[in-house]
């Protein structure tokens, strides 16, 4: 499959010398961009199927009736940190 390129995008010099203190020695600044546009195109996925995810469990809930209330899963939460953070101070004497 043939590559393709990415459009040229200006960026202040600054940037760019700040980007070129960051590379390490076997990588170019083609290379860093390439991998920095990789990483957010995988974390906008990750962010697209995080929020079906939840939505699709939001469906369930409404659907079932089986849910927690907010509430009721805060104070167990902060039960929960109340005990480990005793635990902690208990574990350090």
């Amino acid at each position: 499959m043939k590559t393709a390129t990415l459009p040229s995008i200006r960026v202040k010099p600054e940037l760019r010398v700040a980007i070129e203190a960051l590379l390490n020695d076997d990588e170019s600044l083609s290379g860093f961009v390439e991998a920095s546009v990789r990483e957010s195109v995988q974390r906008r996925r990750n962010q697209v199927e995080f929020m079906a995810r939840g939505m699709a469990s939001l469906e369930n809930a409404r659907r079932t009736g089986d849910y927690v209330d907010a509430d009721v899963l805060i104070g167990q939460l902060e039960r929960k940190l109340v005990a480990a953070k005793a635990s902690r101070a208990a574990g350090q004497r």
